[in-house]
C-alpha cells in the first residue's frame, strides 16, 4: 500500500528515487555497521529510508515537508527504529545531534540547495564520520576537480580542504519520479581529521577562498587585494600573476597560514 499520496513539490526540488538498482547501489555503498548513527537528510517517500532502516534497524531522518512525516512513520512500523526531525535542514546543529559520538550522513540532496547543505555539513565535519550524497552531476564535478578544470571553484576548495572526495557512481534521471532535466551522481565525503587539515583560521581562509574566486579571470594580485599585497603573496612563495583557477588546496591553505600569522595578535 501506497501512503505517499502528495505528488511531488517543485518549490522544494523534490525528485523521488525509485529505481531499485540505484537504491541498493547506494546502500552498498554506505554498508552501515552496528553502532552506526546514520542520519538521511531529505528521506522524501523513504525510498532509502526504509532500505536502510532494514538493513541497520535505526536511522534518524531530517524532512522538511510536514506532508511526508505521516506516511514516513506509518512506512517504517514494523520496520526499524524511526525518528524524524521536522525541520530545515540548514538549521539542524549537527554537532550537537552527534553528541558524544559522530555521525553518518546519506542523503539524495535536493538539488535547488545543495550547496548551501554542503556548505552547512562542512561547519559540523568534526561531528561526521562520513557522507553519501546523491546531487546533480555536474555539481559532484566541480566538487572533485583539480585545478586547471573550468569547473575548479570555491565549492571545490572548500570542499577538498576539509574532506576526500570520492566520485561513486552516475545516476540518470529514468531512476526519479519525476525525472529531473540533468544527470546525477552519487559522492561519499570522507572528512580528515584536524591535525591533517591544518587551516589556521577557518574564517579567513573562507573569506580568502571565497574573494579570490570572486572574478575568476582576476590574478591573485587584484582579487584578494583586500587581505593582502603582492609582495605578500610573493613571500608566501605564491605567483601574484596566478589566478585562483590555478592554485592547489594546499597552496590555499599555505596563503590563509601565511596571511593569518601576520595578524597582529590583540
Amino acid at each position: 500500500m501506497n501512503r505517499f499520496t502528495a505528488p511531488p513539490k517543485k518549490n522544494l526540488g523534490q525528485h523521488f528515487l525509485h529505481e531499485r538498482g540505484v537504491i541498493e547501489k547506494i546502500v552498498l555503498a554506505v554498508d552501515p555497521q552496528p553502532g552506526d548513527m546514520l542520519v538521511e537528510i531529505g528521506p522524501g517517500q523513504g525510498a532509502l529510508t526504509l532500505p536502510l532502516l532494514r538493513k541497520h534497524g535505526a536511522l534518524t531522518v531530517i524532512e522538511f515537508d510536514r506532508d511526508l512525516i505521516t506516511p514516513l512513520m506509518e512506512s517504517a512500523e514494523g520496520v526499524g527504529d524511526l525518528t524524524i526531525i521536522h525541520k530545515d535542514v540548514l538549521k539542524v546543529d549537527f554537532g550537537k545531534l552527534a553528541g558524544e559520538s559522530r555521525i553518518r550522513l546519506v542523503g539524495n540532496l535536493p538539488y535547488n540547495i545543495s550547496t548551501p547543505i554542503l556548505f552547512h555539513v562542512l561547519e559540523h565535519a568534526d561531528a561526521i564520520i562520513d557522507m553519501h550524497f546523491m546531487l546533480q552531476k555536474e555539481v559532484v564535478e566541480r566538487m572533485a576537480s583539480a585545478p586547471g578544470s573550468k569547473v575548479y571553484g570555491r565549492l571545490s576548495v572548500m570542499l577538498q580542504a576539509v574532506c576526500r572526495v570520492v566520485t561513486l557512481f552516475d545516476v540518470a534521471p529514468g531512476a526519479f519520479r519525476p525525472p529531473p532535466k540533468v544527470d546525477s551522481a552519487v559522492v561519499r565525503l570522507l572528512p580528515k581529521p584536524a591535525v591533517e587539515i591544518g587551516i589556521a583560521d577557518p574564517v579567513f581562509f573562507e573569506a580568502l577562498v571565497r574573494d579570490a574566486f570572486g572574478q575568476r579571470r582576476k590574478t591573485l594580485r587584484n582579487s584578494v587585494q583586500a587581505h593582502c599585497t603582492a609582495e605578500t603573496i610573493l613571500a608566501a612563495g605564491l605567483r601574484p600573476e596566478a589566478r585562483a583557477e590555478q592554485l592547489e588546496v594546499a597552496e590555499f591553505i599555505a596563503l590563509a597560514n601565511f596571511l593569518a600569522a601576520q595578524q597582529p595578535v590583540h
